[in-house]
């Protein structure tokens, strides 16, 4: 037989390659489901493990997506700012980037240490405060309930047994629960000091992180375009690079805008609070701002237990900060709100309150922060992917056609 008429051994390999990476799939997903199902513990105990070992990495990339808006916006202005005195090139390019990097780090650090200087022993005073004011505090109000009640004998006794017997809870739940632990948390002083130096030092990786995550984004940008490229064909590709970008500007047009929301909101809060001579105005503000994250319920969750820890140093100031919060919950959800996120996500008003009830009972506060931008991009994907199906039926895509339709043959493309 002519030995170039037998099929070569190359040949024969390559055409038993779809069979070989078959079997092997099928081999490697047997085994993954095996550890899936009688290793989870430890798979999972694993992972944990990764992150923690790679939580400064995840913390830089996070503080370098929330400050990339920041040195956006310092470049730009430094490239138009540049232009008048530098030649336009390459050169120029790397100046103004790194300029931008080093404000926007600067910045996150700056309030950071604002955070731990000024707002956290002033907080820390206000709670210690708070809780040794208490029982006076709380015996006050209660005289001064009694007040307003005492031509009812019922009502009078039936609210001091109810007050008697929160005091009674709260009194033992500070000294079982909190004082206790206080005891615990001084004993533990060496590990205290041990995990303070490790959140220094995870957090100063963190912002080295941060610096070459943005010097080398335009570069990691580039390589996924480049994988995704090589994965897919380039018209699924385009669709799917379009949907991360829309993705991105819901996500950081949310966040971002709903922390300087919230941070405009406190500032706003504790100047208020301070004219009015309210008691315990830092840690108000600071409660009002952090739970006005919060999409929809934030406002109430804040709201609720700050109105309630005045009200039992002075109820006559609790009623004027319920009024002071009203109004400026409308300023928030009327004015400024608004125009800082304006249509970021493009959720109707149901889907929002959809998505925040799921997200919360999913990952808890967590889950009702993110869950309305993480719903948002899953409804733009399967809006887009119905609007395309129609597209290609030839029938409209606009919603408002399909309110009055009785049949297929009722809709038009036409109309």
């Amino acid at each position: 037989m002519d030995k170039n008429s037998s099929p070569s051994k190359r040949s024969i390999f390559i055409s038993c390659m779809p069979k070989i990476i078959t079997g092997f799939s099928v081999v490697a997903f047997g085994i993954l489901l095996f550890f899936l199902i009688f290793k989870l513990n430890n798979i999972l105990a694993i992972f944990s493990e990764i992150l923690k070992i790679l939580s400064p990495i995840i913390y830089g990339l996070i503080i370098a997506y929330l400050i990339n808006p920041i040195v956006d916006a310092c470049n730009n202005f430094m490239l138009k700012l540049a232009s008048k005195f530098m030649k336009p090139g390459e050169k120029t390019k790397k100046l103004t980037q790194t300029l931008s990097i080093i404000l926007g780090v600067v910045f996150f650090v700056f309030i950071i240490v604002i955070l731990l200087v000024l707002i956290v022993p002033e907080l820390t005073a206000s709670i210690s405060g708070f809780i040794s004011d208490f029982p006076q505090n709380f015996a006050a109000f209660q005289l001064w309930l009694n007040k307003k009640i005492e031509n009812n004998p019922n009502l009078v006794s039936a609210i001091s047994s109810a007050l008697s017997t929160i005091m009674d809870y709260l009194e033992g739940f500070f000294e079982n629960s909190i004082m206790p632990k206080m005891d615990k948390f001084i004993g533990q002083f060496t590990n205290i000091i041990l995990g303070t130096l490790n959140i220094i030092k995870n957090f100063i990786i963190g912002i080295i992180v941060t610096v070459y995550a943005l010097s080398s984004k335009e570069t990691f940008k580039a390589q996924s375009k480049k994988i995704i490229y090589a994965v897919l064909k380039p018209d699924y590709a385009d669709i799917f690079l379009d949907t991360v970008r829309h993705s991105h500007r819901i996500f950081i047009g949310f966040i971002s805008g709903k922390i300087l929301d919230s941070l405009i909101i406190g500032i706003i809060c504790f100047i208020g609070l301070s004219i009015l001579k309210m008691p315990y105005s830092l840690l108000v503000s600071v409660i009002v701002g952090v739970t006005n994250i919060i999409p929809f319920f934030g406002p109430y969750i804040g709201a609720i237990p700050s109105a309630i820890l005045i009200l039992i140093v002075s109820p006559v100031q609790g009623l004027h900060f319920i009024i002071f919060i009203i109004i400026l919950q409308q300023f928030d959800g009327n004015i400024l709100g608004p125009k800082i996120l304006g249509d970021s996500t493009g959720l109707p008003a149901f889907w929002v309150l959809f998505s925040i009830l799921l997200g919360g009972g999913l990952l808890g506060i967590f889950g009702m922060i993110i869950g309305v931008p993480t719903f948002a991009v899953i409804y733009y994907i399967i809006k887009t992917i119905v609007e395309n199906m129609l597209y290609k039926k030839e029938l409209p895509t606009e919603t408002e056609k399909y309110t009055n339709i009785q049949d297929f043959s009722s809709i038009s493309k036409k109309n």
